[in-house]
């Protein structure tokens, strides 16, 4: 297990008990109700808890390092068969055809909204074969609401979700623009249906997991991709199976990598959100994950400009 070097500025961050309310509010562990009271609570009033609830929030006019209309890029709806129906999501690669390295994005517990869109293109400028998968596209698409995307992903049936990322694995073998080597990406809901996908797809090739849900300890025997694990230093309570996992899969002789980023918080990666990105966790994982990427895919050739 390595260690990456960053430290966070706590200077312009929220309180750490408000990222960690936020953090339980948003993974389900309570209803918006006691957590705006609790919020309310930490803040002092109810006009300090509504900034101090903005500076939390996403903000999704902060996505788009990628234009969705960048000239490099070749970039439209696509769509397969699921185990809970047709799926469909973002599809990105460089411009001009030819076979290269194809990525799955799983996207977070708001479904493929903006930054996880915008996440796909960045890993097609990287020169994959990204596909952003809406996960909640039998259930009508992701919508706008934050909340409401949060009570579709709790309302999914997991083995199902999982088989339909199974099959998104066989729609990108089987893509013209595919070499056949097909790897995952997923960020927090994501990073854990990342690391089921390692365990139910046996043609995938990599998977790499942001902050997700480790798997139980007896399931680390049945993973058959490698594995790239980011994990951030303050976030305890996906930490908390971190070791019986990395246990579980050394004891398996497994191949997979564990980076744990000291002083991150969850989704650090987000760029969306003030209160949690932290730069350069997020370039070091970034450059960790193009690399681990391509070590298992191929060679991605970027659009040249």
């Amino acid at each position: 297990m390595t260690r990456g070097e960053q430290t966070v500025t706590e200077t312009t961050r929220p309180d750490a008990r408000a990222i960690s309310l936020y953090d339980r509010y948003t993974h389900g562990e309570m209803g918006r109700r006691d957590f705006l009271e609790r919020l309310t609570a930490l803040a002092g009033s109810s006009a300090a808890a509504t900034v101090l609830l903005s500076s939390l929030s996403n903000d999704y006019a902060r996505a788009t390092i990628v234009a969705p209309d960048d000239k490099r890029l070749a970039i439209d709806r696509a769509s397969y068969q699921g185990a809970s129906g047709e799926i469909s999501g973002l599809l990105a690669r460089p411009k001009g055809g030819g076979k290269r390295p194809a990525v799955i994005v799983i996207h977070e517990n708001r479904g493929l909204n903006p930054h996880i869109q915008d996440v796909t293109r960045r890993l097609a400028v990287s020169g994959f074969l990204a596909f952003g998968v809406d996960l909640l596209s039998p259930a009508g698409g992701t919508p706008e609401d934050e909340d409401k995307a949060r009570e579709m992903i709790g309302a999914l049936d997991l083995e199902k979700t999982t088989r339909d990322l199974v099959e998104a694995v066989t729609f990108l073998l089987s893509h013209p623009e595919s070499n056949e080597s097909v790897g995952a990406v997923g960020f927090c809901w994501g990073g854990g249906m990342a690391n089921r996908l390692a365990v139910a797809a046996s043609d995938l090739k990599a998977v790499v997991a942001y902050y997700g849900q480790p798997l139980a300890p007896e399931q680390a025997a049945q993973v058959q991709a490698p594995l790239l694990l980011h994990y951030a230093g303050l976030d305890e309570r996906i930490n908390a199976g971190v070791p019986a996992f990395d246990k579980a899969l050394k004891d398996a002789g497994k191949e997979y990598q564990i980076e744990i980023y000291e002083g991150a918080n969850h989704a650090f990666n987000n760029d969306t959100n003030p209160a949690r990105y932290e730069r350069k966790a997020a370039a070091l994982a970034w450059d960790r994950t193009i690399a681990f990427l391509e070590s298992h895919l191929g060679a991605a050739v970027p659009p040249t400009r």
